[in-house]
């Protein structure tokens, strides 16, 4: 008798047709499984866009383990989040805390915003560092109270791991960092030896956990590299996952040609391409945020991964040295010193910024006058009075008597008298533009200012509002008030579509597996508190803020817990 062809399969599957059916039958549901903590009766907004949704949130080692109805779970803890908003902690795509990070790790400025990740890493990274390096920016250690005692990105990664960490922070190697490592702070060009020498630096730092490596073309020695240096740079990144990051050559005057020079290196060296703090500056250039956006969507039509990210402020903050043009920078902060010290060279800088033989990002040429700067931090103990004044006001006091000397004799003073170390917000950008901006699809947010706290050693500096406002501002702003996004569309601005760029592909959305990186807050109240005038001031709002599933805002206090995670990049090599 011949055999069933039918009959012989549903033999031979039978047994394991009844395994499955027995194991799912004994696999609990997520009602029946076991949590640490459970968020209940809150509005997920789950960080892809979607409009929000019923459900609970079980967490449980670190990870979501459960969405969905979780009344009948044991839990350990219940979070009732009851009129309130569950969203994806808010990625903050340029941080800058690397430093600060090591004086006060809560951040007590990121996690008030519901900042529960950092990038940073601009151009100048933490790493790589020779000896020659920490002592050249000495004040700068020094003005934190700090002992560089790393010199690669594993040993500062180490340091961050032993003393525990509030948030996540992920970094670039910068491509500045690796040509001062090689050529120090000269205007010069590489060798096709120290080229080399640059480029294993790179791969060495993706190995060790860099995201990708980064530019900030505008303040020296960065100038001095050329594109194709910073595409061979790009290309090793590339090699490793990584991507491409600038604050780009020129953000005024000659902002389209520096978006062309990123957008060459991203075709060039096949790399994704992140602009950094998006803007058009300049007064004379408000109102071309729509040729630079035209610049981006062309790009990305043509196949180029490009995207950005804004502070949304109309004002930036960097050091004020920036003032003074490149080709006086050469050699670094004691050739700078000295130069501005020389009556013939001091009067060579004035003439190069009141009228610019060679193209330049000259931020002079881009302010209505000396009350568009504002002091913002000094390292000189005797200067903190200025703090927070104008540098037309300081001009006032400094050249009482003396009145052959203007407020540009005051920024060549007070750079000599604070070692070149002064920080200062400029204003500088359009409202309209600063919208615009944000508004589009591929921008994401970026706090562009290191972590810091009211009090304490961190809260001596004067800083631009924004180190402590960013996020809440954009959701009272742009959201509340003005109604220019909508409130999924900003949390999806500050998570998903980061995460997406930063290819953290276990962060970013609220999904079973998935960090529990989580915020809740009410969305009618959620504010920002700083402002130019006192920017000392913590964002209100945040009822709870979870790192990797533990509350570092608990009930709107600090929790003094250190959750967060150093994040490497692609190429990590253990």
């Amino acid at each position: 008798m011949r055999n069933d062809p039918l009959k012989f399969r549903l033999k031979s599957t039978l047994p394991s047709i009844l395994l499955s059916l027995l194991l799912a039958a004994a696999a609990p549901t997520a009602a029946q499984q076991s949590f640490d903590t459970v968020l209940t009766n809150g509005h997920i907004i789950d960080g892809t866009g979607s409009p929000w949704y019923s459900g609970d949130v079980g967490i449980r080692d670190g990870k979501i383990a459960a969405i969905g109805n979780l009344s009948t779970a044991s839990r350990k803890q219940t979070i009732d989040a009851k009129g309130m908003v569950v969203a994806p902690g808010f990625i903050d795509m340029l941080g800058q805390s690397e430093l600060t990070i090591l004086v006060d790790p809560r951040l007590p400025s990121k996690i008030y915003q519901g900042i529960t990740t950092e990038v940073t890493g601009e151009g100048g990274s933490v790493a790589p560092l020779n000896d020659a390096l920490i002592q050249a920016d000495h004040d700068r250690y020094e003005h934190f109270k700090l002992t560089a005692d790393w010199h690669t990105l594993s040993e500062y990664f180490a340091r961050l791991e032993k003393q525990g960490m509030g948030i996540n922070l992920a970094t670039y190697v910068g491509a500045t960092q690796v040509r001062r490592m090689v050529l120090g702070d000269a205007d010069v060009q590489p060798t096709p030896h120290q080229l080399d020498q640059m480029k294993e630096l790179v791969r060495q730092g993706m190995r060790e956990g860099a995201v990708g490596v980064s530019t900030s073309l505008m303040y020296a020695p960065a100038p001095y590299a050329k594109t194709e240096e910073l595409i061979a740079l790009a290309t090793e990144a590339a090699k490793f996952g990584g991507i491409y990051a600038s604050h780009i050559r020129s953000e005024g005057d000659n902002v389209l040609e520096s978006l062309d020079e990123a957008i060459r290196i991203g075709r060039e060296a096949h790399i994704p391409v992140e602009i950094w703090h998006f803007k058009v500056g300049g007064k004379k250039n408000w109102g071309r945020m729509p040729q630079a956006i035209a610049k981006v969507e062309a790009a990305r039509q043509s196949g180029v991964d490009i995207a950005a990210d804004t502070y949304a402020y109309p004002a930036w903050y960097n050091s004020m040295s920036a003032f003074i043009p490149p080709w006086a920078h050469d050699g670094g902060t004691e050739k700078l010193i000295g130069r501005l010290k020389d009556p013939a060279t001091r009067q060579r800088i004035r003439k190069d910024i009141l009228a610019p033989e060679h193209p330049w990002d000259n931020e002079w040429g881009e302010i209505p006058g000396p009350e568009a700067v504002l002091i913002g931090a000094v390292h000189n103990a005797k200067l903190r009075p200025l703090l927070g004044k104008t540098l037309a006001e300081i001009a006032a006091i400094w050249n009482k008597d003396h009145p052959e000397k203007d407020a540009m004799d005051t920024l060549f003073d007070l750079l000599i008298e604070d070692d070149a170390f002064t920080e200062v917000a400029v204003f500088a950008m359009s409202e309209p533009d600063v919208a615009l901006a944000l508004q589009q699809p591929w921008v994401s947010a970026d706090n562009d200012s290191e972590g810091t706290a009211p009090d304490g050693l961190l809260g001596q500096d004067h800083p631009h509002p924004r180190a402590y406002g960013t996020f809440p501002r954009i959701l009272r702003k742009y959201v509340r008030e003005e109604k220019k996004l909508t409130l999924e569309d900003a949390i999806r601005k500050f998570s998903s579509l980061p995460a997406q760029r930063m290819r953290l592909t276990d962060r970013g959305v609220l999904k079973a597996r998935m960090w529990a990186d989580v915020v809740i807050f009410d969305p009618a109240t959620i504010r920002d508190l700083a402002t130019f005038e006192k920017p000392n001031q913590l964002s209100e709002g945040m009822r709870f803020v979870l790192v990797n599933g533990t509350p570092v805002i608990e009930e709107g206090k600090m929790t003094g817990s250190l959750p967060g995670k150093v994040l490497r990049g692609p190429g990590y090599q253990k």
